[in-house]
C-alpha cells in the first residue's frame, strides 16, 4: 500500500465534497447543457497542457473542438487535440487497467514521443531549473510499480476514491512511467478514479484549479518525495477537487424559473389534452402545491386555461390558437 496518512484536514474536505455531491443530487442529477459541456471540458484539457507549458487559450482549445482551423504552434495544436481526445475516450477505460493507461498515454502522447503508449526503458531525472528534483525508479521496475499503484485503487475498499485519485496521481509522478507525459495521464487518471465513484466528475475541471496553483503544485510534489508520503498532496488534491467542483456545480445550478416559462413547458407538454393540478406538478418535481395552483389560477385569469370541474375533480385545458 502507497504511504499516506488521512489527515484532520482532509477528513474535513471530504466531508465538503460528500455534502457538495449532496447538493448535486439535490439539483436531481442535472447533465450539463452541451454548451456548457463544451466550456468544461475545454477548460479541463486546457488547464492539464498548460501546466506543461502549452499556450494555447481557452478560445483556442474550443476551435480545436468545433473542428475549425485555429493558428498556433503545431506541436501545442497536437498536444490540444490529443487530450481532447483522451478526455472524450475516457468513461471508456478502467482505472485497474495498465493496458488503458498505456492506450490513454499512446493517445495524449501521439505524433509527440517517439515511444508514446510504452513505458521508458531508461533512466529518468526530474529538473527543476537546472536542479535534479526526482530520481524515478529504474525502468525495469515501472510496469511492476504501476501495477501496483493499480492494484491499490481496486483493490483498497476502505480508503475514499477521493483520496485514493488522489494517491494514485502522486504515484504516477513519482514512479514516471514515461519519457514524457506523466504529468498529463497522472491528472487524466484521477479524473478517471473520481468518474467511477461519481459521474459528475466527468464534467468537473479539476486540472484547470491545478493550473491555477501550480506552483504549489510542483511545490508539494517535491515535498512528498522528501517525505516519503503523499499526505500532502492528498491535501492539495482533495482541496482543488473540492473547489473545483463546488464552481461547477454553481454552473449546473438551475436558474429560478417563472410561472410564464413554467406555463410554456406545460403547453407543450399537454398541448390541448386535459390535466390535473397533480399532473402539472409533476411536471416541476420540487415546486409546492400553493405555487402550482396560482400559476393555474394566473393561466385562467389570463384566458390561457379553461377550467372544468371544482375541488378535486377539477381539470384544465390550454386553449387552442
Amino acid at each position: 500500500m502507497p504511504p499516506f496518512e488521512i489527515t484532520s484536514e482532509s477528513i474535513l474536505l471530504l466531508a465538503e465534497i460528500e455534502r457538495s455531491l449532496g447538493r448535486y443530487e439535490g439539483l436531481q442529477r442535472p447533465r450539463p447543457a452541451p454548451q456548457l459541456r463544451k466550456s468544461l471540458r475545454v477548460r479541463t484539457v486546457q488547464g492539464s497542457v498548460a501546466i506543461e507549458g502549452n499556450t494555447l487559450t481557452e478560445e483556442q482549445i474550443t476551435g480545436l473542438l468545433d473542428g475549425r482551423r485555429v493558428v498556433g504552434p503545431p506541436r501545442e495544436i497536437l498536444e490540444a487535440q490529443n487530450a481532447l481526445t483522451a478526455y472524450e475516450q475516457l468513461p471508456e477505460w478502467n482505472p485497474a487497467s495498465r493496458d488503458d493507461m498505456l492506450t490513454a498515454h499512446g493517445i495524449l502522447m501521439s505524433g509527440l514521443i517517439k515511444r508514446a503508449g510504452k513505458w521508458r526503458h531508461g533512466g529518468v531525472g526530474v529538473l527543476q531549473g537546472t536542479r535534479v528534483a526526482h530520481i524515478a525508479p529504474p525502468a525495469n521496475r515501472v510496469a511492476g510499480l504501476v501495477s501496483d499503484v493499480l492494484d491499490f485503487q481496486q483493490t483498497d475498499t476502505a480508503t475514499h476514491p477521493a483520496v485514493k485519485a488522489a494517491v494514485v496521481h502522486y504515484e504516477l509522478e513519482f514512479i514516471h512511467p514515461f519519457e514524457d507525459g506523466n504529468g498529463r495521464i497522472g491528472r487524466l487518471w484521477h479524473t478517471l478514479i473520481l468518474s467511477g465513484y461519481h459521474p459528475v466528475f466527468l464534467h468537473v475541471p479539476i486540472e484547470s484549479v491545478i493550473r491555477e496553483r501550480q506552483a504549489d503544485y510542483y511545490t508539494i510534489l517535491r515535498e512528498c518525495d522528501q517525505a516519503g508520503s503523499s499526505t500532502a498532496f492528498v491535501e492539495f488534491s482533495l482541496n482543488a477537487t473540492n473547489d473545483a467542483l463546488a464552481r461547477t456545480l454553481t454552473e449546473l445550478a438551475p436558474s429560478p424559473v417563472t410561472p410564464d416559462q413554467r406555463l410554456d413547458a406545460a403547453l407543450e407538454h399537454f398541448q390541448t389534452r386535459t390535466f390535473s393540478r397533480k399532473e402539472y406538478l409533476a411536471l416541476f418535481p420540487g415546486l409546492s402545491t400553493a405555487s402550482a395552483s396560482r400559476d393555474l389560477r394566473k393561466a385562467v385569469d389570463e384566458n390561457q386555461v379553461q377550467k372544468f370541474g371544482d375541488k378535486a375533480q377539477t381539470v384544465y385545458q390550454f386553449r387552442s390558437g
